[in-house]
């Protein structure tokens, strides 16, 4: 028995062995197994031939799905239906189905917030390589090379592997982005669309676009293709569909040799439990996501310093050395100790406590203390669902003295990139912990847990001048090439040259100079020899420095109000800056007068007036270049559906901020949103921020106590821990007087449904209809004639009228429709014949209207069967909230002639 190596998982290497297994009737899902405590079980060993024990240890944890021919089996030979042991009366299973937990609670970092954008979301199952259910695997050609082709029943559209169309050398579209909801409920943003690419199935051809990083399979042919065949037969046992494509039979086979099923190891040692007269096995060792990233292509002059100095990019195993800028921490005169009790923890979280304590005190960065001072322990969750340890020192930074070490001005650092064309970005790997605390300071460091007291060696996250500290040492070391060829802005150095033989040498001297003082890199989070970075809120290149549009962004890409509530809240905002608005009266005039009651209609004066205002809220004099002399201001809300925050000097805004809430954070209390839109902005303006002192704005009282108040729950945790470093005072402002901030929390929050904007798609149709009506051929007439001046019928756009209502013909098919929708619809809710009648004549005339409508709800079975005559019956449908199509033919729909 052979086997196909399959590309490796994403998460952890996996075994490939053939179906055989499922040709034998067992299936095994694999499950995440949590133990009582909370914390993720580990495997246990045993031998793969050994005895029932061993057996039995691997199969602990492990979660099985039986087949129905497995079941039978099983029954037949008098076997446990659960492990498939032989049963007896007083049989214990050696393994029991294990659940699934998860965290609910589990907060996110900032950078795991759901982005405002929203895009397309297309589900995909089979990432993996692995064979699933309702999966062909064939081959087929792009372009004549052989490509290996999945046809996925439950994949929505069509992929295919950017990997491969990199190497094809195919052009990109990567201004489209989308995100993919896989198989497992993880979502994935993903960018780029390779247009027109054609795939050839024999003799058959389609077209694949969205690019995706496939595992095992180049493409993947989804639902979006299936829809486009019609009628299609397919046996997936058989892995045959047959379909017709221009009046010819296709028949697509699949191939049985590119099947694959995955196992965890422990599953592997459970296939000697069938009987298999032999198994051969082929491991895939795969690669994981840090050689993919050695394997990552640098210019050659840089790939080669790179090697060299690859040592530098390794955690660091020791204490850093005593250096001349060991942190320091001065204390207030006439202040004693700080001493804050720690905070209560769940089991769970004690345990975590437990074990980080260890690792630290193993690592060497803390030791045992007997010092006077204490701080309590903060825990926050990460995304990968470990924690990270973080200490409370709010009190301790009240009574330290503050370091007043010159911070970088941004604006100062980027006047030296005049004329480089190559850049190196640098980020230091846990960067506060490469730095000693003095000897005499360690003492201050000291918190408390639950088992013990504990002191820091190295400088830890959150206190007051640590900020002060890193930039002091960084301009220390590197002093002889700042404002040469080298930028420091705390642990983000910037390397920037003119060529690229030269950018090699300067980022030689740099690594070099980071190893003599053993500071070590963070290579995931570096660049190096390009020719365009981020750096600091601004894009850098050859072409000089441009501001990072990101900014503005939200202002500019502020959707065109559909409704009253959507102008107001975007004339809530300019009207915010209109002291710096010349003329904002007259500019904004033709948006004030749709306020007016009846009078909404959106216009091409009004559409002038809103982008002059977006133009204005963005470029000066309104929007201006922030000066690192005068204080910054925050000013942060939240409302139901995002958050918002302006950065501003002086009332004017220097950067505006907005973001949509994701679902799960819609369910939060408001004093969760409101620190959550406080925390986001001040991390997402840290360059102008930290290391200075700033006021924050906002219109919630309870955050007014924000920097005293004892953290009690683990969101506080998280948010106020992402606040640790930052100096700042909080002021309340009421919030009609927020208004900047309060705007755009609720930038595009209009909520549109179809029946606010009807559009509707059909008076082509109706007018043709009219015109093959004698009797209204001929009032239209006599209307052209002038001959019915007196009449209610009127002529509008080429829509015959009476009293501003649309004339249908008798006897058209329209009728019937018209009346189904005012009765049937699910906002004519099956009302009587009278609330129906009244509903359409709001919009419509036809001779014989009061007749039909009588017949029409008359007749209606669901009225019918209502006990109370023709009382409403509301009908639960699906309504489509749509400007493009009216969802029915009036909705509160009036024709207003022109």
């Amino acid at each position: 028995m052979s086997t196909n190596t399959g590309e490796r998982s994403r998460t952890q290497p996996f075994t490939n062995i053939t179906n055989r297994r499922e040709q034998q009737g067992y299936t095994q899902d694999r499950r995440t197994s949590i133990n009582s405590s909370g914390g993720d079980q580990k495997s246990e060993g045993g031998s793969v031939t050994g005895g029932q024990q061993s057996r039995r240890a691997e199969a602990r944890k492990e979660t099985r799905i039986v087949s129905p021919q497995e079941f039978q089996r099983r029954k037949e030979k008098g076997l446990c239906f659960r492990c498939g042991e032989p049963y007896s009366p007083l049989h214990k299973c050696t393994f029991k189905l294990l659940q699934v937990a998860l965290d609910e609670n589990e907060l996110p970092n900032e950078e795991e917030m759901e982005i405002t954008a929203e895009m397309e979301e297309l589900p995909l199952f089979s990432i993996s390589g692995v064979t699933q259910p309702q999966t062909i695997e064939m081959r087929g050609k792009i372009n004549n090379t052989e490509v290996i082709i999945m046809v996925d029943s439950r994949a929505s559209h069509n992929f295919v592997s950017r990997k491969l169309v990199l190497q094809m050398g195919l052009h990109i579209d990567e201004s489209i982005s989308f995100g993919v909801c896989l198989g497992d409920g993880t979502r994935i943003q993903c960018q780029g669309i390779c247009h027109g690419l054609i795939v050839h199935l024999g003799s058959y051809t389609t077209i694949v676009g969205h690019l995706f990083e496939l595992g095992g399979v180049d493409v993947i042919l989804g639902i979006e293709w299936l829809r486009t065949l019609g009628k299609v037969l397919v046996d997936w046992n058989k892995m045959d569909m047959r379909f017709q494509s221009e009046g010819n039979t296709i028949e697509l086979k699949g191939d049985p040799t590119l099947q694959r099923t995955m196992l965890s190891f422990k599953s592997l040692c459970k296939v000697t439990e069938i009987e298999f007269s032999a198994t051969l096995i082929s491991v895939d060792r795969g690669t994981n996501s840090e050689e993919r990233e050695e394997q990552e292509a640098w210019p050659k002059e840089i790939q080669d310093i790179l090697d060299r100095f690859k040592l530098i990019f390794d955690k660091p195993l020791e204490l850093p050395p005593s250096r001349s800028q060991d942190h320091a921490i001065n204390i207030k005169a006439g202040q004693g100790p700080v001493q804050v009790r720690p905070y209560r923890y769940a089991h769970r979280q004690k345990n975590e406590i437990e074990k980080l304590v260890a690792e630290m005190l193993s690592a060497g960065v803390i030791q045992p203390s007997t010092s006077p001072y204490s701080s309590p322990v903060i825990l926050v969750k990460k995304k990968d669902g470990s924690w990270r340890f973080c200490v409370d020192y709010r009190a301790l930074n009240e009574v330290t003295v503050a370091d007043k070490y010159p911070i970088p001005v941004v604006e100062e650092l980027l006047d030296e990139l005049y004329g480089s064309k190559w850049f190196s970005k640098l980020d230091l790997r846990s960067g506060y912990h490469q730095i000693r605390v003095r000897p005499e300071d360690i003492e201050k460091t000291a918190f408390r847990t639950h088992l013990g007291h504990y002191e820091f060696l190295v400088m830890p996250f959150g206190l007051k001048n640590a900020p002060a500290t890193f930039q002091a040492l960084m301009n220390d070391i590197l002093r002889p090439h700042l404002r040469k060829f080298a930028l420091v802005f705390f642990d983000d150095i910037l390397i920037y040259s003119r060529t690229v033989e030269e950018h090699a040498k300067h980022l030689r001297l740099i690594l070099e100079i980071l190893k003599d003082n053993q500071l070590y890199i963070n290579k995931k989070k570096c660049g190096f020899g390009l020719t365009e970075i981020e750096y600091l809120g601004h894009v850098v290149s050859g072409a000089g420095v441009a501001v990072d549009r990101k900014k503005v962004e939200c202002v500019e890409a502020w959707p065109t109000p559909c409704t009253i509530k959507g102008l107001r809240g975007f004339l809530g905002l300019s009207g915010y800056y209109r002291k710096f608005i010349r003329d904002y009266g007259k500019i904004a005039k033709p948006l004030t007068d749709l306020l007016k009651k009846g009078s909404f209609v959106w216009n091409m004066e009004a559409e002038a007036a809103f982008k002059a205002l977006k133009r204005n809220l963005t470029t000066a004099p309104v929007l201006r270049l922030p000066n690192f002399e005068d204080e910054f201001v925050v000013e942060c809300d939240a409302s139901g559906r995002g958050i918002g925050a302006i950065l501003s000097q002086g009332g004017h805004p220097i950067a505006f901020f907005s973001k949509a809430l994701g679902e799960r954070a819609l369910s939060k209390s408001t004093y969760e949103k409101e620190l959550m839109a406080l925390v986001l902005a001040v991390r997402h303006w840290r360059p102008y921020l930290l290391g200075r002192k700033f006021l924050v704005l906002i219109d919630h009282r309870a955050l007014k106590e924000l920097l005293h108040q004892k953290i009690t729950t683990p969101d506080q945790q998280n948010w106020i821990a992402k606040l640790l470093g930052y100096e700042f005072q909080i002021k309340y402002k009421a919030g009609i007087l927020n208004g900047g901030a309060d705007a755009l929390s609720r930038c595009g929050d209009t909520n549109l449904g179809s029946i606010s904007v009807p559009q509707w798609q059909d008076f082509e149709e109706i007018k043709a209809a009219v015109r093959r009506d004698p009797a209204l051929q001929q009032v239209i007439s006599k209307l052209d004639r002038g001959e019915l001046t007196n009449s209610s019928y009127t002529m509008s756009r080429g829509i015959l009228l009476y009293k501003t209502k649309v004339v249908l013909p008798s006897q058209s098919q329209w009728v019937r429709k018209i009346m189904e929708e005012g009765h049937c619809s699910t906002e004519g809710g099956h009302a009587g014949a009278f609330r129906t009648l009244k509903r359409i004549s709001n919009s419509f005339y036809w001779k014989g209207m009061k007749k039909d409508v009588y017949q029409i709800v008359a007749e209606c079975t669901v009225c019918q069967r209502q006990i109370s005559g023709y009382e409403a019956c509301w009908i639960a449908t699906t309504v489509e909230h749509s400007r493009a199509n009216l969802g029915g033919y009036f909705n509160g729909f009036h024709f207003w002639p022109s």
